[in-house]
């Protein structure tokens, strides 16, 4: 089992998490009842997919070991085993968020030990 796994999510987002106490989704999140994570090697396809660009997002790490049991890896792209957390993320599970910006060859610049 993976000890940390991550969401990309919008700063404002973010910021409105920490301000309520909790982070229940954004909107692909709410629209299929689950919060989509990902593994550290997963994270950065899942930028170049999803968020291609973007910049105004940061990287949030959660600890698995302080998810209970709403945290399930399922079958999703390329049949690979995602995190999807089946309930809201309690501040009391992040690790450390960090923006995630954009380099000039238009590839967000990962942690290096996400990447």
């Amino acid at each position: 089992m993976e000890k940390a796994v991550y969401k990309i999510v919008a700063s404002e987002i973010w910021q409105a998490a920490q301000e309520k106490g909790v982070f229940e989704g954004a909107g692909i999140d709410l629209a299929d009842g689950f919060i989509h994570l990902s593994t550290a090697a997963q994270s950065v396809k899942t930028a170049e997919l999803y968020f291609a660009g973007q910049e105004g997002l940061m990287l949030v790490a959660a600890d698995t070991a302080k998810l209970d049991a709403t945290l399930v890896f399922e079958p999703s792209r390329d049949n690979a085993l995602f995190p999807h957390l089946y309930g809201p993320l309690p501040l009391s599970a992040v690790i450390w968020a960090k923006p995630l910006p954009v380099g000039a060859d238009g590839r967000h610049i990962f942690p290096e030990f996400v990447a």
